[in-house]
């Protein structure tokens, strides 16, 4: 492994100027997808002329009435709008857009019948910009849409991700994720969330939610768990169907969606919840009748409702990926359960087609995808389809029943009466964002999510008039208590500005004891100036969404137990603790659980921090107020390697199985919990965290290097061979988390992070990015070469010099784009050298993280 290592670093010399160079070519991927994509469209284009009009497809897959969609007017409406359209508007209508990668202008000459706005698009791309900004971006593209000459004038659809409450919006009310809600057990709740969510976004000129997720969790290593409601297929079902009437409104499929409610999407089909190991966009291996069974049971009650749009997952099922399966999305979704919406792709997945190229498949189309959400190809793909379409690889007849799919959403959905976004009756009524209706409805949900896991000796509920000390990383946090998807895409970067209607856990408490007389303070780090009767020690996962959640195990903190210490330290200064857990899953927590009085999972439960106050904390009688409701409708770990888990399954062998949750009446003792985690190698691949918290993360080592060879970094200062660099340890926001490196500029000089090589693909697609926090200690005065790299034959260097923009003596961000690397050559699948950083030039710099981050538009792409 040394040997290895010291070959690698040696080698890659880092991207220095006087190092020769051993670049890796970039792979030649798009010529031979190309050519791959030709061949496949000769077989695609003949067995769709050979198949049958009705697909066989599993018995288990329900036979569904149709939802009362299609109408004779409405058809006939349809038919009256489609023979005055070109064959390039008719194109148009199946090409959605993403508004970072196309201008209002742009829709004056190309009839995209969509745009969207994605996890870290905004306007200007600013996440933070005002409602007014947002709502007059909405009304900029209807416009211009509506200006392009036409005898066909169509409504431009606006779609977005608002997955619990309108999300992207500061000042929206942030529901609890379905994790939460699933918890609650509460249909009409659910219900009366989504009401509450459309009339947000009706007030913001959206027209379309992608939500909602209907996804069945069995593998909670999954990086999406938190936007399913249960492993148990039988709560999805009950609570589908309920949020799509709330978005749209009782009927609204059938009847027409007024006013103040919006179209939704059953999202993913099919399978996503399924995969092996419970990779993102991994494989769902299983048998048709199971996949009907576990995973589409979602889909019969939405489609029931009205629901008008269906979402095709990234995901395989037994190795064929969904956005090409013509036998699942036409036989069992079209045919089967009668759904007369329209199917779009999730972000660009028609890309992972064998026989596709990104801007280019007429195979899904001909599986039965209506709309291609194709972000920044859009242009291409728009130009591509239409020549699919003369040339016969995509028949007419297929082209024609995706655009009458989808202006029968459009129909349906208001779009023809509504009018631009400025002009609709109830736009810009702000009074809608965090209204106190709609924050009583969230709390509710949050009070009713709450699981009660442990409750020793009665320790709750809490005396309101008690000294109490709240603390912890998660205590006066919304961005954490509200996880991903929230503001930003991965919901990182928020901070309590962004919640200018939201409450934190701390303000909570805060609230309801000094209403009561008693006496609650803040410490993050469990500190504090008089003795507190109690702790609430609020912990859990940091936001993440997709990919970047999907998890090794189930152990919460692995190695490196810091929220395990700060329990410890209380309970050793004869403290009382209340462990509050902040997690878009079970986590194994045994030792969490064990040295803490009472234990409540709380989820992420979103802007309402005063629901979890008003569980914990009792009436001035010490009686409660609210009593606990939560049921657990995933399984509690009973190791961090069980994996999947899940009622009703052959060998289920939970800690906490579904539907355990106490209330205020039950006996709280839970017995000496083991502490065997229960995995073997603590060295678990991490592919994301490099260095955090003044450490490098397993399993990733560090060295220093110079022209005389390699030193690895065991403690806390290193010098390297000849002197030449020489890394210390410095404070960084808390007391030795930063390193500062000095680069005498004799020569060669580098530091680097490597371990075993892993694949960053979805990273870069989902345009992630390198971020280092850092602080010039002195000024640049050369080239500062930024590297990524897989060994000493495969590297990308890029020179981060003029990048370096931070004053001297602070602290500051930059993020590097994958994608950059990857241009300049690197095999992003095989990642070794996640990091290294070197000069020539006399340099002193720190650095306190080292990670991946979501580029909110802030990422930067250096030269070469």
């Amino acid at each position: 492994m040394f040997g290895a290592a010291l070959g690698v670093l040696c080698a890659l010399s880092f991207g220095l100027p006087d190092v020769a160079e051993a670049k890796a070519k970039p792979a030649a991927h798009k010529s031979v997808k190309k050519k791959n994509g030709v061949k496949k469209k000769a077989v695609a284009k003949k067995a769709a002329a050979k198949a049958p009009a009705v697909i066989a497809v599993d018995p288990a897959w329900p036979k569904l009435a149709p939802a009362g969609l299609v109408d004779p007017a409405t058809e006939a409406r349809i038919t009256e709008i489609m023979s005055q359209m070109t064959l390039e508007e008719k194109v148009g209508q199946t090409i959605q857009a993403d508004i970072n990668f196309i201008k209002p202008e742009e829709l004056k000459t190309y009839p995209l019948g969509s745009i969207l706005a994605g996890g870290n698009s905004s306007p200007g791309q600013n996440e933070r910009a005002t409602p007014d900004q947002w709502l007059k971006l909405a009304d900029d593209y209807w416009r211009a849409a509506a200006e392009r000459p036409t005898k066909a004038p169509i409504p431009l659809l606006f779609g977005i991700d608002a997955v619990h409450g309108h999300s992207n919006l500061v000042g929206a009310t942030i529901f609890p994720h379905n994790v939460g809600l699933g918890a609650t057990h509460n249909p009409d709740l659910i219900e009366k969330i989504g009401e509450a969510t459309a009339a947000e976004m009706a007030a913001a000129g959206v027209d379309w939610t992608f939500a909602p997720t209907v996804a069945v969790a069995r593998d909670k290593r999954w990086g999406r768990a938190y936007e399913s409601y249960s492993e148990n297929p039988a709560d999805v079902a009950a609570y589908a169907g309920k949020m799509v009437e709330g978005l749209q409104g009782v009927g609204g499929g059938r009847d027409g969606i007024k006013p103040g409610h919006i179209m939704s999407t059953a999202k993913h089909f099919l399978g996503d919840g399924g995969t092996m190991d419970g990779k993102d966009q991994g494989d769902a291996e299983m048998s048709e009748a199971d996949l009907a069974r576990i995973h589409g049971a979602g889909y019969p009650p939405a489609i029931e409702a009205g629901a008008l749009s269906v979402m095709i997952s990234f995901s395989s099922w037994n190795g064929q990926k969904m956005a090409g399966n013509k036998r699942l999305i036409t036989g069992a979704l079209k045919q089967r359960m009668h759904f007369d919406g329209f199917t779009i792709t999730d972000w660009d997945a028609h890309r992972q087609l064998e026989s596709c190229a990104k801007d280019d498949c007429p195979e899904a189309m001909n599986a039965g995808v209506d709309m291609f959400m194709a972000p920044d190809s859009w242009k291409p793909m728009y130009e591509n389809t239409l020549a699919d379409v003369k040339a016969g690889t995509i028949p007419m007849s297929r082209l024609d029943d995706a655009v009458r799919r989808i202006l029968r959403a459009k129909i349906k959905g208001g779009l023809f009466t509504l009018g631009a976004p400025l002009d609709r009756p109830l736009s810009g009524k702000w009074d809608q964002l965090g209204s106190p209706e709609h924050r009583a409805i969230a709390r509710q949900a949050v009070r009713e999510s709450l699981v009660l896991i442990k409750n020793e000796n009665h320790t709750l509920p809490l005396d309101p008039g008690a000294r109490i000390l709240v603390t912890g990383s998660g205590a006066n946090d919304i961005g954490k208590q509200a996880g991903g998807w929230t503001i930003t895409w991965q919901g990182t970067g928020n901070t309590r500005a962004d919640f200018p209607h939201g409450q934190s856990i701390w303000e909570g408490i805060a609230e309801v004891t000094e209403k009561a007389g008693g006496v609650a303070s803040w410490s993050e780090n469990g500190v504090y100036k008089e003795k507190p009767d109690v702790a609430v020690v609020v912990i859990g996962e940091d936001p993440y969404a997709e990919f970047q959640g999907d998890r090794a195990n189930l152990d919460y903190q692995t190695g490196d137990r810091t929220d395990l210490e700060l329990i410890h330290k209380l309970k050793s200064q004869g403290i009382k603790v209340v462990t509050v857990f902040l997690s878009g899953r079970p986590l194994w927590t045994n030792p969490e659980i064990n040295a803490s009085d009472a234990f409540v999972e709380a989820w992420l439960p979103g802007t309402e921090g005063g629901g979890i106050a008003d569980v914990i904390i009792g009436d001035l009688n010490k009686q409660p107020r609210y009593d606990f409701k939560g049921k657990l409708t995933f399984s509690w770990p009973k190791t961090a390697n069980q994996g999947p888990l899940n009622v009703g399954t052959a060998g289920y062998d939970p800690l906490f199985p579904y539907g355990y949750g106490l209330t205020y009446k039950d006996i709280g003792d839970v017995p000496q919990l083991s502490e065997d985690s229960g995995l073997r190698d603590v060295a678990v691949v991490n592919v994301d965290t490099y260095f955090a918290a003044g450490r490098v993360k397993a399993p990733w080592q560090s060295a220093v290097m110079d022209s005389q060879g390699i030193t690895m970094i065991s403690g806390p200062s290193v010098e390297s061979a000849s002197g030449n660099v020489t890394q210390t340890t410095v404070d960084a926001d808390k007391q030795e988390a930063g390193r500062s490196v000095v680069f005498k500029g004799n020569g060669i000089g580098a530091v680097a992070i490597f371990g075993a090589p892993v694949d960053l693909s979805r990273q870069t697609t989902g345009k992630m990015a390198l971020e280092v926090r850092y602080r010039l200690d002195s000024t640049v005065s050369g080239p500062v070469m930024l590297t990524m790299g897989k060994d000493e034959k495969t590297y990308s260097s890029l020179d981060i010099g003029s990048n370096l923009k931070g004053q001297v003596g602070q602290w500051a961000t930059l993020k590097v784009k994958l994608d950059c690397y990857e241009a300049a050559g690197l095999d992003v699948k095989q990642v070794g050298v996640p990091f290294s950083l070197s000069t020539t030039a006399p340099l002193s710099i720190s650095y306190s993280e080292i990670k991946l981050a979501s580029d909110e538009g802030d990422a930067v792409c250096p030269a070469k």
